[in-house]
This record gives structure tokens, sequence and C-alpha cells, in this order.
């Protein structure tokens, strides 16, 4: 609403407040200036509606005996209702005048106040139907249109359809039927401009409403009333809410209507209605709107009779005041009531909080005291300077010491000796750069004995975030800690004979190798027992586990005394780690000593036993290789001591280690090779010396290597009977070679040596190693190849050397004895190179014998031979002879070795003198050119 300019006095003679704008409180409130003066409607109706000061007063001014703190609490009350300014916007007619003169004490007419507009739909009088005509007997009074807004100023209650849009103001009421809605409201109409002097009071020559019947107390206007109240109050509640609250305001309706019947009025039973209302507590807003818009239109039906319009307006303005200072004051002493009540828990849960708090805060010192005296770990407080301020009783046990003598020392929890690490720690800390840190440490008790702890610190703040205290927690571990010492040491040493095993041996040397400086150097002496295994064997475990723990401690008495670690790698082996050597000679001396030292007999059970060692020593600089190739290398150096010669030591040679990884190369590319074909067979024939006929060709395996090229058998079947390789190899050897014999069978034609041979062809003779006689399923091989190839096995012939077939016996002995009952050649390869045992020779199998090139290099000069291999050879030939056995010289490469070795008697003969090995055609050339 609009400020107010002016205000017209009213009776007190003072003028009412002026243009003032509305607080927080009281913005949707109306002025009670804007009212019109109504009789009856007196301080007290007023007090307690919640109203501004300036609106409890006709004049302006507050109230007799009203204080601010009511004031107040009446501005608070009313923010929290529904109390809108439509909620007291009430119209009065004003008599003319003359009666206002009368009625106010001479007070002009003028003084009538303007009515403010309301924020509801005002209604006319005339929207009131047959019910209650208000005019003055006139039926054409004007009327609005239902929803269309507020009558025309001047126009609502006039008393003739002519009167002028000035006159005296009517009361407005709400434009709804009975039977409206409280949502057919509509925005709210401009107010009706003042009063000019020159305008007649049409009031004055209104006649008094017509008179009506009294209702009955309980008709059906009164129920119709309730549900129309019931509706606007709540007009979404179900139908039980709704008959609960019909309920309650059918005794309403039956109060207010004692309040408008009664004469005079009473405003007592109107102040309980409107504090009945707020008990209601409808959902709905605008409660004090709907019920007043619905007394002012339902006042004729069910009211009694009114005298006069002026009696009228002044009924239904003090019920309305009434019920309004009922409605606040209930209001009111409710929201007192409810902020007493938050009030009060709010200082309960205060106080609660509080109880809370010193209870909670008791219960976590007792808690924490508990733990501090009782607990088993030790715990002790310091400030950041060390200085310790409280211990607690198991510390002081773990220490051997009192709590007092304790508290107060300083530098208690750190020690000077302490890591690096662990001192950069406690700095951090104590700097507040970092909360906590662990670490195990070493303290002495009282009583001189050392305890092992794992201490943790903690480090307390203050509020502002700065190092106050450290808390340290301590730990006994002592003896977890001699447990692990034990257990380490168990770990790293052996436990027959006490000397670090090979675990220390290679963190130590690891070490050796962590950080090598430029000029460092290191040897090792990696020793094995001569002969333990015979003991072990004959004498026993249990004598050679003796034997072990007196080698051990002879050797580390004599290698510790020199300083340096001696470790056993398992077995009968030791090595020994040298660091910083001076150089092989160091080493050298040192192995000689070891040596020295077991040569003494060791007194073991009663029984005198002397074992030697072979010695692998490596001495190198540190810079430039590994742990790894250091072991290996001496590994291979006691391979090469052994293999040499026992009891002594050899020094690894580089170039030597070369060729051996050379020959490692080879043995691991051998599968690979013989799986892609790498491997093939040269043809070397066999010549008769007595006809010069070919009586045999012998298969001579070869190996075209991919990078290294043609290598020779020499270097590669060593190899391959030490990995196994030489089984599959000889059979893949066997295979070929006797499809190439077939191919040759039926060449009967004589040679190019001028001779003819057999019908059936040369036979084929084949190399067959050691290894592959120890092969259960050989003779079931060898019947496969001779019926997939279908040669006659009278053209085969297999050559062992000497050493070979003086050690087959059973198995071995058994397959040879075998193969040659099925018509298979045998015969000895290089004899005389070896030990033959010549009662043994004769139970073998055994058809020839071949002499090794060796015995026939002193034939080869062309003069006069070398009489003492011209007189081997004929010994030997003698005894084959003797034997039963036939003869083949190996290695001849001139006509003199040829004619001289026939001279002896010697059968056949194979060299470079014939021919030179080759492939299997031409053999075919040979066979061939015996035709030509």
């Amino acid at each position: 609403m609009r400020p107010r300019d002016d205000v017209t006095p009213g009776p007190g003679g003072a003028g009412a407040a002026a243009s003032r704008p509305a607080g927080p409180a009281t913005a949707d409130l109306p002025d009670m200036a804007d009212l019109p003066v109504v009789p009856g409607l007196t301080e007290s109706a007023l007090t307690g509606t919640g109203l501004p000061d300036a609106a409890l007063t006709e004049t302006g001014r507050p109230l007799p005996g009203l204080a601010d703190t009511d004031l107040e609490c009446a501005r608070c009350d009313v923010a929290r209702t529904e109390l809108t300014r439509a909620d007291l916007t009430l119209t009065a007619p004003v008599a003319d005048e003359t009666d206002a003169a009368d009625a106010d004490g001479g007070a002009p007419a003028e003084a009538a106040v303007q009515s403010a507009p309301r924020s509801g739909t005002p209604v006319g009088a005339s929207d009131l139907g047959d019910q209650a005509e208000f005019a003055s007997g006139s039926a054409a009074a004007p009327r609005s249109a239902p929803g269309s807004g507020a009558s025309p100023a001047g126009s609502a209650l006039a008393p003739s359809a002519s009167a002028p849009a000035d006159s005296a103001l009517s009361p407005a009421v709400s434009a709804s039927t009975p039977s409206a809605s409280a949502d057919s409201v509509s925005a709210p109409t401009p107010a009706a401009p003042a009063p000019t002097p020159s305008a007649p009071a049409a009031a004055s020559s209104a006649p008094p409403p017509a008179a009506t019947s009294p209702t009955p107390a309980d008709g059906p206007a009164h129920h119709e009333f309730a549900q129309q109240w019931a509706q606007r109050l709540d007009p979404d509640a179900s139908a039980d809410e709704r008959g609960e609250l019909l309920g309650r305001l059918q005794d309403l309706t039956q109060r207010l209507v004692h309040a408008l019947s009664a004469d005079p009025g009473d405003p007592h039973e109107a102040r309980a209605v409107g504090e009945a209302l707020v008990a209601t507590s409808a959902p709905g807003g605008g409660m004090l709107e709907h019920t007043f818009s619905l007394i002012g239109s339902w006042l004729p039906r069910i009211g009694t009779q009114v005298p006069d319009r002026e009696a009228h307006a002044r009924r239904v303005a003090e019920v309305h005041g009434a019920l309004a200072a009922g409605y606040a004051d209930a209001l009111r002493t409710r929201t007192l009531a409810e902020e007493q009540a938050a009030h009060a828990a709010v200082l309960g849960a205060r106080d609660d909080a509080r109880a809370l708090a010193e209870q909670a805060l008791y219960a976590s010192e007792a808690r924490f005291r508990a733990v501090f005296e009782q607990s088993g770990l030790g715990i002790a407080i310091a400030d950041v300077h060390g200085t310790v301020l409280d211990v607690n009783p198991a510390l002081a046990q773990m220490f051997g010491l009192r709590r007092e003598d304790l508290t107060g020392y300083l530098g208690a929890v750190m020690l000077t000796e302490d890591p690096p690490h662990v001192a950069q720690w406690y700095a951090e800390l104590l700097r507040g750069d970092r909360d906590h840190f662990a670490a195990e440490k070493r303290y002495v008790r009282a009583d001189g004995e050392p305890v092992w702890t794992h201490l943790t610190i903690s480090l307390i703040r203050d509020a502002a975030g700065r190092p106050e205290y450290q808390v340290a927690m301590v730990e006994d571990v002592t003896d977890r800690h001699r447990l692990y010492t034990r257990l380490r040491h168990q770990a790293q040493h052996d436990p027959l004979t006490g000397m670090p095993n090979r675990a220390l041996f290679f963190d130590r040397l690891d070490a050796v190798f962590a950080e090598p400086g430029a000029h460092d150097r290191v040897g090792l002496c990696y020793l094995d027992l001569d002969g333990f295994k015979v003991v072990n064997d004959s004498l026993g475990h249990d004598v050679g586990d003796q034997l072990l723990i007196e080698v051990a401690r002879r050797l580390d008495t004599y290698v510790s005394r020199a300083g340096h670690l001696i470790a056993r790698m398992g077995g009968d082996e030791f090595v020994v780690l040298v660091r910083n050597s001076a150089g092989t000679g160091q080493v050298v001396a040192l192995a000689e000593g070891i040596l020295a030292t077991l040569r003494e007999p060791f007194r073991i059970r009663g029984h005198d036993l002397t074992v030697g060692a072979s010695i692998g020593i490596v001495e190198r600089p540190v810079a430039g290789t590994g742990p790894a190739d250091t072991m290996r290398a001496a590994d291979i150096t006691l391979y090469w001591a052994k293999s040499e010669g026992r009891g002594r030591w050899t020094v690894f040679d580089s170039e030597r280690n070369d060729r051996e990884v050379a020959r490692y190369t080879l043995s691991a590319e051998m599968p690979a090779a013989l799986h892609h074909g790498e491997f093939y067979v040269d043809y070397q024939p066999l010549v008769s010396l007595v006809d010069n006929t070919m009586c045999g060709v012998e298969a001579l395996v070869r190996w075209r290597h991919p990078r290294q090229g043609l290598i020779g058998p020499d270097r590669f079947i060593g190899l391959a009977e030490e990995t196994g390789l030489i089984v599959p190899l000889g059979m893949y050897v066997l295979e070929r070679a006797c499809r190439a014999a077939r191919r040759w069978h039926g060449a009967g034609r004589p040679s190019r040596l001028g001779l003819a041979e057999p019908e059936r062809g040369p036979f084929i003779s084949v190399n067959l190693a050691e290894r592959q006689c120890h092969e259960p399923g050989l003779v079931r091989q060898v019947e496969r190849v001779l019926a997939e190839t279908g040669l006659e096995p009278e053209r085969l012939q297999f050559e062992l050397t000497e050493s070979q077939i003086m050690a087959t016996d059973g198995g071995p002995l058994e397959r040879l004895r075998e193969l040659a009952s099925m018509g298979v050649r045998i015969a000895i390869d290089d004899f005389g190179t070896g030990y033959s045992n010549l009662a043994y020779l004769r139970r073998l199998p055994v058809c020839e014998l071949k002499i090794a090139g060796s015995f026939v290099e002193g034939l080869r000069a062309p003069g006069a031979a070398d009489p003492v291999d011209a007189r081997i050879v004929a010994s030997l030939v003698d005894l084959a002879h003797a034997l039963g056995l036939t003869v083949t010289a190996e290695g001849i490469e001139t006509a003199a070795q040829a004619e001289r070795l026939r001279t002896i008697g010697c059968d056949a003969g194979q060299g470079w003198y014939f021919s030179r090995p080759g492939p299997p055609e031409r053999i075919a050339t040979l066979l061939d050119a015996a035709g030509r």
C-alpha cells in the first residue's frame, strides 16, 4: 500500500502518524489509521493483536501500558502468521457531519478515513442477493459483477444509485457468494480517492437496512457456513480430515452466532473463536482473511436483526477486532511457548553437550592413562628438545631404571651411535618435516646387558601446527633379534662344518664387485678334494663326514690366519676369497700352502686317511668383470686341474678358455645342425694289398658349418660322445652309408687299379661309438636299416677303438656277439694305441684289426725303413694272423709304404695313396672305371 500523506484527526484531537515505510515485520499489515473509527473498538480490544505500535491507537501514539517487549513479540507473531492487510481491511458507512460531530465530540465529518485496498477480491453488499439489501429501500443499487474486482469507489453499500463517487465509504466485503471458493479472489484494486469538502454527505440520508428475521441457532445456514469455512481453510483435506475439521468449525460457528446475535455484542466469544482458530492449525494460508470474508458475507444469514447500518458495521468491526485480537494473542502465546521450549531445548542441549564433552574428555584421559600405565610397550613423552617429561612403568622396567631416573633426562631417545639415516629422520621430525618414523635400535640396560628395541617416534603438534611434543613407543625385541641372528647364522653357515656356506660367500663376493675401485683386484682358489668319494664308498658316510669336519677345521685355521674367507660350497668343494689381492703370485702361494696343509694324514676312527686337492686359481682386476664370470672361470680352471692330474693347482688361461668356449658352443649347435642336415658322409676305399682290389669303403662323417665352414670329426666327435648326440648321429651315418653301399651292389667290373672286384661290391665300414654299444635297441635298429636298404649283413662292418672294445662287457658285449651272429663284421680301429688284453681279445667276435697310422709313419721314407716301426708292425700282423684276424694298415701315403706293408704280410691298406675321402659318386666312378 502507498504511504499516507495526511491523516484526519480522530477522537482525542491529535493527528495520526504521517507517512512511514513498513518495517520487515509489518510490511503486510494495514495501517490502523486507514481503518474507520469504530465506536466500541477499544484499546483493550486491540491490545495483543500483534499490530505495530502506531496501529494500536486512534491518534498514532502507542496505547498506555503496551511495553516495547510486547510490541516486539507482537511484530514477530504477526510476521509468522497470515495476518495480511486484507485480514483487517474493514470499511463502515460514516454518518453525516452532524452525526459525526456529535459522536466524536465536535470533530468535522472530514475526519472519516478512507479505506485501504484489500488484497482479496472485494465483494459489494449487493452480491448477497435477495438475502439482505443494505441500500435505502432501492432495489436498483448497482452491483459488481462476480469476479470483476472491487466496486467503484462510493458505490458499494451506497444509499442510492445516484450517490456521488466521493460519498462516504461503504464497507468492503468479499465478492464471493456464500458458495464461492477461496480460489476465486483476484488482484487488489486501487484505493478510492479521498472525499472532498464540497461533496455532499450521502450517508446522512440513507435509511436503515431492512430488518431480517433471526436465524435459528442450529439451522442449515450455520451448517453451510461451517462447510464453506472448512473448504476455505483446508481445500486439499481428505474426507476424514475434512470431517474432523468441520466438527470443530461447527462449534466455532455457534459461538460466532452468539457473538453476532448478542445485544449488546459479546467480544469475548469472538476472541475465544480467534484463539480456537490457532488451535485448529489448518495447513492453508490466509485463515483470518477467509474467516473475515465469510463473516461479512454470511452475517445476514447467520446473525440476528441489526437495527441499522451503523450498528451493523460496528458489530462486524467488533467481531473482527475481537477475533483478530484472540487469534493474535493465542498465536503469540503459542509462539512464545514454542520459543521458550526451543530455548530450553537449546540450553539443555548445550548443557548436555558440555556434560558429554566433559565426560568424553574424562573418559579419554582415563583411557590414555590406563594405556600409558598398563601398556606392555615402553612409552616416553618428551619435548622437542629431547627432554623426557614422563615415562611409563614398562619403559623403566625395560631399561632397569626407575621412572624418576628417566624423567628429565636429555637425549634418552636417540643415541650418538645411531646410523646416519636414523639421525636424519629424527632431525626432520623435530623440524616438523616428518610426522613419525620407525627404526630398530640397540640400547644398554642399567646392568650392562644389551636390549634390542623397535622404536617408533611420533610428533605431536600444537593448535598452530608447530612441533610441541614427541612420543616414543619402545618395543623390546631382544628375543626376536636373537632368534633372527641365530636363524641368519644358520642360513649363512654350513651345518656340518660350521664354515660359511655358499650364500654367505656370494654375499661377500657381490660386495667386492658392488663398488669396484680402479686398482682393486680379487682372487679365488676353488678346490675339490681328491679321493674323497673312495672314503665315502669304502668307510661310510659317517667317516666321510668326520673327515670333512677335520679338513674344514684345518683349512679354516690356515686361511683365516691369512685374513681370507673360506666357505664350503657343497660336498667336498671349498672356495677361498682373496680380497684386494696383490697379484697371481699371492694366490698361487696360498694354493700351495693349502695343498701342503692337506698332506698330513687325518686320524678318523682308527683310520689314517690322506686326501689331496685340485685347485683352480683365478686372479684378475675387479673392474670389467662380475661375480658370475669370476666363479665360472674358477670352476673351469678346477676342471682343468682335475683333468690334468690330481693334487695340483692350475691358473685360469683366457686363451684356453676361449677354446673351451668355442668347443662348448659347437656342442650346443650340434642338435640343430643334425636337424638341418649340416652333417654329410664322405667315403674312402679300403684296398687289398694282396691283389690290389677295392675290398671295402669306410664312411667318414663331416660337418659343413654355416659360419665356420668345414669342421673335421676330430673337433665334434668327442663333443657328440659327451653330450650323447653320438647316438642319433651314428644312426644317421649308418643309414646313409648302407644306402650308398646298396647302390654299389653288383659292380663286378675291374677298377682303375687293374684288378677285378667282387661281384657283390665292397663292404661298408661304419664307426660305432661306445655309447652306441650301450643302447639296448642297437641290434633292432641295425636290423631295420638293413631291411630298409636291402644291404646284406655280410657287407656291413662296425669299427670300434681298442679302448672301447676292451670296455665292452655284459650288455655291450652281448650286442656285439648278436651282430656278429647276424653276419655283421666287427673290427678294432687304431689297434696298438691302447691297452689290450690278449686273452680277452680272443673271446671277442672280432674279424679284423686296423693298425694305427702312427706305426706306419716309420715306413713312409723311400730309403730304409725305421726298423723299430717295421718290427712293431710285423709283430702286430703276426699276432692278428695268429688270432685268425685280417690286418688293415691306415695312413698309407706312398708307394714305398704300401710295398713294405705288403712285404710284412699286411692284408689291406687305407690312405691318400689309394684315394682321398670323397662323396659316394667318386666310389661309383672308381667302380665304373673297372670296366674300362
